[in-house]
């Protein structure tokens, strides 16, 4: 049973150069107790399609189509009534933990403030929750580390302080918005091992966004992967590992750096940049970095879709996969 059913969902940017078309159409949904990973470049739309659905877009920000959590459509809720969803229902972890935690207050304090407004939890209930879960995130000495200010923390520790509040009050969705981002090779394992940890202990939903494929492999069940605004291929971990459809995914996996590559091997990079999402190209948006275009590319690409939700959108055909739409924006078959 899907917990969130999201369909058609646009963003879009007011800016005084003109209108960013941020996210383009997505379709998707997020199982019970399942993991799904969202991945692609810096500016692919990953962030702005979660903070729609999480009502906290800028100012200039603007969002349509559907978002049905439990079968309320978040797209239609007033601001209060979001408010009354996200920390309790929905839990989201940012990427910089520095300007997410507020540096005047004391963890305790910004702990338990959460605890008390979404559970009702007396003071000194809402502490000792506070406490278990930092030891559940494994903050060592959490009694004592619970008194102290973000700057006394590490940037692992603070991502790790980030993950507790979000699970403070046991949410059934748990969004991470590059959870490792800016920490070191060995502080990224032990988050990326943490949320995976922990969504087999609560079974809770998650969504994790990151340009990393290699830092999803082990936690999801599930990768969609966008490109300027628009799911181009989505599938199971095997699927997208070991069975990729489209050109930009096979891009994305050959600049992974592998143990398994002969040592004078050069990783791959994708040539050129993302399209301006100000000026969108007609057709296929990856179709000028491409090295298998044709000129079919200059017109939307076809949708494919195979078994279990399977699904590429690129003019070269899916193995197993049938056309199901022609159009490149709002339908993804996710």
């Amino acid at each position: 049973m899907a917990l969130l059913e999201v369909s058609g969902l646009e963003v879009r940017f007011d800016t005084p150069e003109g209108v960013v078309k941020a996210v383009n159409g997505m379709d998707f949904e997020v199982g019970e107790g399942e993991t799904l990973a969202i991945v692609g470049e810096s500016g692919a739309g990953k962030s702005q399609l979660v903070m729609a659905i999480m009502g906290l877009l800028a100012e200039n920000g603007s969002a349509s189509g559907v978002a049905l959590f439990d079968g309320e459509d978040l797209m239609q809720m007033k601001p209060r009534e979001l408010r009354g969803i996200r920390g309790r229902r929905i839990a989201m972890i940012f990427q910089d933990p520095m300007t997410s935690l507020n540096p005047y207050l004391t963890i305790e304090k910004q702990m338990i403030e959460v605890a008390m407004h979404h559970q009702g939890l007396a003071r000194d209930e809402a502490r000792a929750h506070a406490v278990e879960m930092l030891r559940a995130v494994r903050i060592p000495d959490p009694e004592e580390r619970i008194r102290q200010y973000p700057h006394e923390y590490s940037g692992g520790m603070r991502q790790r302080v980030m993950i507790a509040i979000g699970l403070l009050c046991e949410p059934e969705l748990l969004i991470a918005d590059e959870p490792s981002t800016a920490l070191d090779v060995t502080v990224q394992a032990q988050i990326t091992e943490l949320v995976g940890r922990l969504r087999e202990q609560t079974r809770m939903s998650i969504i994790l966004i990151t340009h990393d494929l290699a830092a999803v492999a082990e936690v999801s069940d599930r990768i969609i992967v966008m490109y300027a605004g628009q799911m181009v291929e989505t599938g199971t971990v095997d699927d997208i590992f070991y069975r990729p459809q489209h050109p930009y995914t096979r891009g994305l996996l050959a600049s992974v750096p592998r143990l398994d590559r002969v040592s004078d091997d050069e990783l791959q990079a994708i040539p050129g940049n993302p399209p301006n999402l100000l000026e969108l190209p007609s057709g296929c948006p990856f179709r000028d970095r491409c090295s298998e275009a044709t000129e079919g590319c200059r017109q939307p690409p076809p949708l494919w879709q195979g078994e279990g939700g399977r699904a590429s959108r690129c003019v070269l055909p899916m193995d197993g996969g049938q056309i199901v739409a022609a159009e490149a924006v709002g339908e993804d078959g996710a």
